[in-house]
């Protein structure tokens, strides 16, 4: 064999031979039999198992003999920005006690790991996968405070940005300064030959603020693609190098304590000419097996944007599993319509169809994150009752951000196209529920029904089968905040205005 396998411990060879045969021939298949690079690969997992503290290996095992022990109904989750809610890890670490008492066994630490000041989309458009921020700590804090996390039974999960690296990337850096070798770890094209048979297929993420899939670098005279924005440039998965070395960063990170990695835009993460590039299914499996090898107490939760029974793929199958957990973007999006317009068939007949799939797939129901709110839904659907897309789209935003007669809710557009009147939304649960209005009238009357809105909500969210989800500050009810408007690195992205400082 082509590994030394039999120099290694017993419990890994028994994982590594489980997955071995299947695991070489989908990386060999992937990667037109670069046996030496899956050898390296194999190198590199055996190197990070060792690596792996006995506190973590014994977690490993104890959810071997439970590997359900993330389904039923005892997880409760918390997502944050550790210096909103605490200034950095060390505050988080500081703050465990609280989390606790609100009963959160599952805390999600929005991306911390180094990336550009102004041009960060939120911490996405990673500069160093090996480095947290410098002003959040260091990679140590995070051992420390993931350490802390499992004496309380609170599992950790972090984001892994695989789709893209920032421009300042040291691969970055070396490509611009026209290492062909770095290059190849991108989609470099020196005329737009490529880049046009690409945009015939390939939908826009943000055709307002960032319109095309690629970027234009005049120092190199090439083409670079961007599916995001100009600074976020997709990694070229069809290298071997990529996938290997990103493996290296993942399990790295969880090394350090991380017990759920989310997956950021797992989509995206496979180009292929001709398609959409789109839920291409290439390296998913790889990934899930990687882990069930070296960490096989963690979770992998995908990052997928489409409704519950379109995302069922990413689950894998039983002979081939991928993402253990996947996001109900869906039924958080038709909540917001159903606050709206006070129509709950849309709803039902979404619910019906989460209700009917395998109990197996465990989805995490929320009804806001650190994103905006994208009106994504049924529109086949609604047009039975005379309802059209653009016309509901608009109605939404109105109502949503206050523009309505008679409006509650309190929010702001996010990426609004005037030409298309297409538009995204922001806002807390507690002011879109009207608690922002209601306190500012100091009506005492609305206060009372945005508060049992808001508390209805989340007990509809707690009842739904999956894991609740609770985006800090909304325990308390917490309101936007409108101060990002007057910082110059943060007014341009309406998304600050439900990530303001926990109060």
């Amino acid at each position: 064999m082509e590994f030394c396998i039999e120099s290694c411990t017993k419990e890994y060879k028994q994982r590594f031979l489980k997955h071995y045969d299947e695991l070489k021939w989908l990386y060999l298949e992937l990667y037109q039999n670069r046996e030496d690079m899956f050898r390296s690969l194999c190198r590199s997992m055996y190197g990070f198992y060792e690596g792996r503290n006995v506190s973590l290996k014994s977690i490993d095992c104890e959810r071997l003999e439970n590997p359900e022990w993330y389904k039923g109904n005892q997880m409760l989750g918390m997502m944050m920005y550790a210096d909103a809610f605490a200034g950095n890890l060390k505050g988080v670490k500081e703050k465990l006690d609280y989390l606790k008492e609100c009963n959160v066994n599952y805390v999600h630490l929005m991306p911390l790991l180094d990336s550009p000041e102004g041009k960060s989309d939120g911490g996405y458009a990673v500069s160093d996968f090996r480095n947290v921020k410098p002003e959040l700590g260091t990679m140590k804090d995070l051992e420390l405070l993931a350490g802390e996390c499992h004496k309380r039974n609170i599992s950790v999960c972090l984001d892994f940005v695989m789709n893209h690296t920032s421009e300042e990337h040291e691969w970055a850096r070396r490509a611009k300064e026209g290492d062909t070798e770095y290059q190849k770890r991108y989609y470099f094209y020196e005329n737009y030959d490529v880049p046009s048979e690409f945009e015939k297929t390939v939908p826009e993420v943000f055709p307002t603020t960032a319109p095309g899939n690629f970027t234009w670098l005049p120092d190199l005279q090439k083409f670079v693609m961007t599916t995001f924005y100009p600074y976020q440039w997709d990694l070229n998965y069809w290298n071997p190098v990529v996938f290997n070395e990103m493996m290296i960063n993942a399990l790295n990170l969880i090394n350090k304590g991380v017990d759920i990695i989310r997956i950021d835009a797992v989509p995206y993460i496979w180009k292929q000419p001709g398609t959409n590039c789109r839920n291409l299914p290439q390296v998913h499996s790889i990934v899930r097996m990687i882990c069930e090898i070296v960490c096989p107490g963690v979770l992998l939760l995908g990052e997928v944007v489409m409704a519950p029974d379109k995302v069922v793929p990413y689950f894998g199958t039983i002979e081939k599993p991928e993402c253990h957990m996947l996001y109900n973007v869906t039924t958080m999006a038709t909540t917001w319509n159903t606050v709206a317009t006070r129509d709950t068939r849309l709803l039902r007949m979404q619910m019906d169809i989460v209700n009917r799939l395998p109990k197996e797939y465990i989805f995490l129901n929320y009804l806001r994150c650190h994103d905006d709110i994208g009106w994504g839904l049924d529109y086949l659907w609604l047009m039975q009752f005379g309802i059209g897309e653009v016309s509901h789209k608009k109605y939404l935003n109105d109502f949503l951000t206050g523009q309505y007669l008679n409006s509650f809710a309190r929010g702001e557009l996010y990426n609004s196209d005037p030409q298309s009147g297409d538009a995204r939304l922001c806002g807390t649960t507690a002011s879109l529920c009207g608690i922002e209005k209601a306190v500012y009238e100091r009506n005492e009357d609305a206060l009372e029904r945005a508060i049992r809105l808001d508390l209805m909500l989340h007990a509809y969210m707690l009842a739904q089968s999956g894991i609740p989800m609770i985006y800090s500050g909304d325990e308390i009810g917490q309101e936007n905040d409108y101060s990002y408007h007057e910082n110059p690195g943060k007014r341009d992205d309406s998304r600050y205005l439900h990530r303001g400082k926990f109060r």
